[in-house]
């Protein structure tokens, strides 16, 4: 089985602090658990990247991931790169617009 090697761009990093600190200031225990929820779902991404959503029609390689949380979650819009890498280069809240 292949594994690919999963990384953050720092605009995904600063996502996920985004989403952090938001969910912060409401309830730390909801915050704790949405971290780990994204996390969890990131690994998917190591063993099975192809069985994402594609984000647009004309490129296969451009995907994302729902990842559910509570009643609706997020998604994380990731770049599988070489035959080894998967680059994550967003993550959102599936209420907000879209990436920014």
């Amino acid at each position: 089985m292949r594994r690919y090697r999963v990384r953050l761009t720092p605009e995904a990093e600063e996502d996920l602090l985004r989403l952090y600190d938001f969910l912060l200031e409401r309830d730390l225990a909801a915050a704790e658990r949405a971290l780990r929820a994204i996390e969890e779902a990131l690994r998917l991404l190591a063993f099975s990247p192809f069985s994402c959503r594609k984000a647009v029609r004309d490129n296969p390689l451009l995907r994302e991931l729902v990842i559910p949380f509570g009643s609706s979650g997020f998604v994380a819009l990731f770049e599988i790169e070489a035959r080894s890498t998967v680059t994550v280069l967003a993550v959102r809240h599936q209420r907000e617009e879209d990436y920014h």
